[in-house]
């Protein structure tokens, strides 16, 4: 099926007479689901099954399930889960337990999610917190040393392709740094590049190889002064495919956000013209979604390569016991508390 190279999010938890027009003739690549999408797992299973009936084939269909703060299928129907910053402590305590125990919460939120149909999470978290940087990462993250963010990265990873769903590797190539929200503003980050290399950078190599990325909307002005990661070349050729060498599908962060100028047409082209893959679009606004729909092209090339790979990897989930992995999982997180140092 012929897809544009845009993700979507719609408004509510049913899809409107005219967003069904809109998805059966603009023809997104995949879905992103909200809190404002949801009110039960029988009206989102509905949900995501009416987007893929639009769209005519079996699609991709993303969330944010992080835990704590970032997590859209929430309690009562769905399970609470940590903040990241847990499995950090519980690594500075045994680091062989702690990535057991990531990959057992991964495996966890995979059950949850696919049991609904959704195959997607922008999952894990690889940003890396910096003294004075704005809270909007904070305990979503690892910990301060690349090699143990990325440990429980590929941890979280692995659990979550276990259970059948893929995993979306965040914010290449980092916003741990970053002074503002990217929701509100454009951060600028004015770090030289050997230390970025070293820590912020360095956290990401090891997961190259994961099946899709998400771009960060922040300025590093040692290696681009102007335009934020999501729209600049040489941050998309130099950093993200050269030096961390991701290799999997590279999807914007969501293209409304504050952090970005200009018309939504204008964001998309400029994102696709830096090295994007796919644009995403969260906001669920139809106007904004008509205009992006106009101004990005069919999947094709080496992109559209990228996007077969990626899915070539959605798998059945792995046998499991769910009822024992709760237990094991709330047992361990019961033991453990943020870092001290770490940013609430």
């Amino acid at each position: 099926m012929t897809s544009r190279r845009f993700v979507t999010g719609v408004a509510g938890p049913t899809l409107s007479a005219a967003e069904r027009a809109f998805l059966r003739g603009a023809r997104p690549w995949g879905l992103i689901i909200f809190s404002r999408n949801i009110s039960s797992p029988e009206q989102l299973i509905e949900l995501v099954e009416s987007f893929r009936d639009c769209v005519g084939w079996q699609a991709p269909v993303f969330v944010d399930q992080e835990g704590g703060r970032v997590q859209r299928l929430a309690p009562p129907y769905w399970p609470a889960y940590p903040a990241g910053a847990r499995y950090g402590t519980l690594y500075d305590r045994d680091g062989s337990g702690a990535l057991a125990i990531a990959r057992l919460a991964g495996r966890l939120i995979a059950a949850d999610l696919h049991a609904v149909g959704i195959d997607v999470n922008c999952l894990p978290v690889a940003d890396i917190p910096a003294a004075g940087s704005d809270p909007v990462i904070g305990d979503r993250a690892y910990g301060s040393d690349p090699d143990t963010v990325a440990a429980i990265a590929a941890a979280l990873a692995e659990g979550l392709m276990a259970g059948g769903v893929l995993p979306v590797l965040k914010h290449l190539p980092g916003h741990g740094r970053a002074t503002v929200d990217s929701h509100r503003g454009l951060p600028v980050v004015d770090a030289p590049r050997a230390a970025l290399e070293a820590t912020d950078f360095a956290a990401f190599r090891p997961l190259a190889g994961l099946p899709l990325g998400m771009t960060a909307h922040v300025v590093f002005s040692a290696l681009d002064p102007v335009a934020p990661a999501t729209t600049s070349v040489t941050m998309v050729r130099d950093v993200i495919r050269g030096f961390i060498g991701f290799r999997g599908l590279l999807m914007t962060d969501d293209i409304s956000m504050g952090a970005l100028s200009g018309t939504i047409a204008a964001r998309a082209k400029a994102a696709l013209a830096a090295g994007c893959d796919i644009v995403l679009h969260c906001n669920g606004d139809l106007r904004e979604m008509s205009e992006l729909a106009e101004a990005v092209p069919v999947l094709a090339g080496e992109s559209a390569l990228r996007a077969e790979a990626a899915l070539a990897r959605r798998r059945a989930p792995e046998a499991f016991d769910a009822d024992a992995a709760r237990r094991i999982l709330a047992q361990a997180l019961a033991e453990a508390r943020p870092n001290a140092g770490m940013i609430s």
